[in-house]
């Protein structure tokens, strides 16, 4: 290895940390939320209806989806004009602001109505701000990296998803069973979202001494900078995000199946208890993580349209077992269950994060790909719990989410035969693939 090799590899580590450190405040946060959501409902929605307070509680987390899209749109154009560097800073200081906010946040019983309307608030921050990292951290990673290794190097941004989840799980909980019940809901709930504050300040000193990615430094020096963004992401790519976008939704989907709904589903259709529930969850999402790199390394050796048949066909085939396994009592069947329904998810995951950045060329880039991924998100990722149960209820079969996800991953399968193989093709501003997307859309 030369001098320059071995510089340009610690460069990399560093770009690879200061994306992942953001992209796991991120979902650390919101799995939080999901996690801690009975302790928010009692300090934040009091009612004598238990269920009406965890409603109120989940419509506050809805909230923050529904505010992705409008913050992809807002920090995509912003990266596209001043860079991802300067962008990135923002939105990770805004989500560990704001997630240390709801952590010391007075509750209804000290400051009354005012108390759930600042919850509120400070979602839509979250959801805002979160609206222009994940899509800006993968632009970041491959617009440093070699073309041969992409898909590996952008799979430590789900590496760090998936950690999040298994580190908000660990933590919660361990601090419920440190706490006890009484004063995990008094102020014990705080101390989780307080962690934030360290990670926020440690990811924002890492991405400030980085340098700008040579892509779009390259877009600046040439004054090829896009001055409307976001119109020109619509009128010239408007239909690669749209097919890229049909393909995201399986990926979210399955993600929130995976990592939020099947913790339900293991308690009311399985009784599992919490300890159980949660240990096979963490087990199952350590396993995720584990398996990240790996798909990453066979989307680099047999492209991204034989990842995204294969992740599509995993969901297709393995959904319907992996609920009926989880589905059993017991500790294995729960775990291997989960296993199983990950194959599918990890590799929908993995695959999205480099076509983000694949099939756009630089000057609008962290645009077409924030706006598409945070759509897919905020319609079919924060609705994917309330949806699962719902079909639950309306037919009877415990079986109904895995015959949605099937159905959504087989429109995933037709999405992907009409997007262009992207892992061979350089990443600039006059990309060939980028090019003939601009063309057909």
């Amino acid at each position: 290895m030369t001098s320059k090799d071995a510089t340009d590899a610690r460069m990399l580590r560093k770009v690879i940390r200061a994306a992942s450190i953001g992209n796991f405040v991120e979902w650390f946060d919101f799995a939080l939320y999901g996690f801690l959501a009975t302790e928010i409902a009692n300090n934040f929605f009091p009612s004598s209806n238990s269920t009406a307070g965890l409603l109120k509680t989940f419509a506050a987390f809805a909230v923050a989806f529904a505010l992705r899209p409008i913050g992809g749109a807002y920090f995509g154009a912003l990266g596209d004009r001043i860079g991802r560097k300067r962008t990135l800073a923002i939105t990770i200081l805004l989500m560990a602001g704001s997630t240390v906010a709801l952590g010391i946040l007075p509750t209804y019983s000290a400051i009354g109505i005012a108390a759930p309307i600042l919850l509120v608030l400070i979602r839509c921050v979250q959801g805002f701000s979160t609206g222009g990292e994940y899509a800006g951290a993968c632009a970041f990673v491959l617009e440093h990296c070699r073309r041969d290794r992409r898909a590996w190097y952008s799979s430590f941004l789900p590496v760090s998803t998936f950690a999040a989840f298994g580190t908000a799980a660990i933590v919660s909980f361990g601090c419920s069973g440190l706490f006890g019940a009484t004063a995990m809901t008094e102020w014990g709930w705080r101390l989780p979202f307080l962690i934030a504050a360290p990670l926020g300040v440690c990811g924002f000193y890492i991405r400030s001494k980085l340098d700008e990615t040579p892509d779009f430094q390259q877009v600046a020096d040439n004054d090829t900078v896009a001055s409307a963004p976001v119109r020109e992401a619509l009128r010239s790519h408007g239909l690669t995000m749209t097919k890229l976008g049909l393909f995201i939704c399986t990926t979210a989907l399955s993600f929130y199946m995976f990592t939020t709904y099947m913790t339900t589903y293991l308690k009311v259709t399985a009784g599992h208890d919490a300890s159980m529930t949660l240990l096979s969850n963490v087990l199952a999402l350590m396993f995720a993580a584990a398996l990240c790199p790996l798909v990453g390394r066979f989307s680099d050796r047999f492209g991204r349209r034989v990842t995204m048949f294969t992740a599509s066909g995993l969901l297709v085939v393995g959904g319907l077992p992996a609920f009926l396994l989880a589905g059993n009592s017991g500790l294995a069947p729960a775990v291997f269950g989960q296993l199983l329904l990950a194959l599918g998810a990890v590799s929908c995951n993995v695959v999205t994060a480099v076509l983000l950045v694949e099939l756009f060329p630089t000057r609008v880039r962290y645009t077409a790909s924030a706006l598409t991924y945070n759509l897919a998100y905020a319609v079919f990722g924060g609705t994917a719990p309330f949806i699962a149960t719902f079909l639950i209820e309306v037919t009877g079969d415990p079986l109904a989410p895995a015959y949605y996800l099937a159905v959504a991953s087989l429109v995933a399968l037709v999405a992907a035969s009409t997007l262009p193989e992207t892992s061979r093709s350089p990443l600039s501003a006059t990309d060939p693939v980028s090019q003939q997307g601009a063309i057909t859309s």
